[in-house]
């Protein structure tokens, strides 16, 4: 029985698709890269803005072309768009067999073999608890990194958000689990662990009425074969003394943090029913910066939000002029319905939301570029990520860049073989854009 996979959306979505691949696995499902050839077909699908939702939706149309074409005797859809829309899938999309709610990833196994006797499904449970403990995963990063969710829900229900709609609210997964399978990740060959959840900093306030992303990283950082530690989706406000401090001690854990502040106007920060004004923004950076001089700091900033005005925008502007984030991506406010933004007047054009993205990403290049001409002539670690054989280049990353997010280094001139996650001591001799370029000292 073959089974062809296809993975949308975040990298909390990957690890679940991880998850799921392994169980199919063990059960006996061989799993092929070619669609043409699978009995069934998996889609894991992302829904958190309208773009996403089109993307999942065309690309399980375009798989179910296999049923007529292909081996195709089923098409299987789970994650966030089976979660949020699952009736209305049922209702107008007759290519889909079977449905797998996010909380019910660990019935992947019973739900194809049920769509593969002809059977059409809904399998979803309470956005309550966690999918149970399973066995393992199969890593499709490569091996040398992998994330690991520790994490799923949201309790913040910022105004444009949807993530409550389909994930419910936040829920930590037990740090006895999650050390379990970070060990089994390094024994596997991963060398970066990369921590995700919709908000990493709140990790085990619903578990042990506390914090506990230090405690976490303390025992993480013990990790035998554990090389890098890197912390995404930080949210502002819960960034205290304690991380900071965590952060400081455990060598292992990169100086690197992904802030999402989402907008620099204050007034904007108030409709988007966030935490954090511009002024509390400005302190937690400062303070950063201060305690962890070499940090890398990452944001996103959303454009076009209901009501933001040319001021607000322009405000925006500044505030990213004078922070001079390391990195930073920038989104089209998207209309989601069910959030309380969907309801506001003075929704703004496309044509606006876009020429505003153009205009915040034109600023950050400039910061952006200086940011890497800060680094020639320093010697950077870099995880090799692979190779140009032809051109001796061998490409890789610093602690300063997420995987398929950040910049890369190009390492010239080297007659040396590497394997993905290997480590090298590379001199930055000059830039391209976003990315380095460097030569083995």
């Amino acid at each position: 029985m073959k089974v062809y996979f296809a993975s949308l959306g975040c990298d909390k979505n990957l690890s679940d698709s991880e998850h799921m691949i392994y169980a199919l696995s063990e059960a006996g499902m061989q799993i092929t890269d070619l669609e043409e050839e699978a009995d069934v077909i998996v889609v894991n699908t992302c829904c958190f803005i309208q773009s996403a939702l089109e993307e999942s939706i065309n690309t399980i149309l375009e798989l179910a072309v296999q049923k007529e074409t292909g081996c195709c005797k089923a098409i299987l859809v789970t994650g966030c768009m089976a979660e949020r829309y699952k009736e209305q899938i049922q209702m107008e999309m007759p290519e889909v067999d079977g449905i797998v709610g996010t909380n019910s990833y660990d019935e992947i196994v019973t739900a194809v073999q049920a769509v593969l006797g002809g059977e059409k499904l809904i399998v979803t449970k309470p956005l309550v608890g966690l999918p149970r403990e399973d066995s393992g995963r199969t890593l499709t990063t490569g091996g040398h990194y992998a994330y690991l969710k520790i994490a799923d829900g949201c309790d913040k229900h910022c105004s444009y958000c949807s993530i409550p709609l389909f994930k419910g609210d936040y829920r930590s997964v037990p740090k006895e689990q999650l050390i379990k399978e970070a060990k089994s990740l390094a024994e596997k060959g991963v060398k970066e662990l990369i921590l995700v959840a919709q908000e990493t900093t709140l990790y085990g306030s619903d578990l042990y009425g506390k914090k506990c992303l230090g405690e976490l990283l303390d025992e993480l950082n013990a990790i035998d074969g554990l090389e890098w530690i890197r912390i995404l989706y930080c949210y502002p406000e819960e960034i205290d003394e304690d991380l900071i401090e965590a952060m400081k001690r455990n060598d292992k854990v990169l100086h690197y943090l992904d802030i999402p502040i989402q907008h620099g106007s204050s007034y904007i920060l108030g409709r988007m029913g966030r935490r954090t004004n511009a002024d509390d923004i400005r302190a937690i950076v400062k303070k950063l910066r201060e305690e962890i001089p070499d940090i890398c700091i990452r944001t996103t900033v959303i454009c076009g939000f209901p009501g933001e005005t040319e001021e607000h925008y322009q405000e925006m502007l500044d505030f990213i002029n004078e922070m001079e984030f390391d990195r930073l991506g920038a989104f089209p406010y998207s209309k989601e319905e069910g959030t309380v933004a969907y309801r506001f007047e003075n929704q703004l054009d496309d044509e606006t939301k876009n020429q505003r993205v153009e205009g915040v990403m034109l600023a950050q290049q400039r910061i952006a570029f200086e940011k890497n001409e800060e680094v020639v002539g320093k010697t950077m670690r870099v995880m090799v990520e692979g190779e140009i054989p032809e051109d001796h280049v061998v490409v890789g990353r610093t602690y300063r860049d997420t995987p398929n997010v950040d910049g890369l280094v190009f390492i010239q001139n080297c007659d040396r073989s590497f394997m993905s996650g290997d480590f090298v001591d590379v001199k930055i001799i000059g830039t391209n854009n976003y990315d380095l370029i460097g030569e083995i000292e």
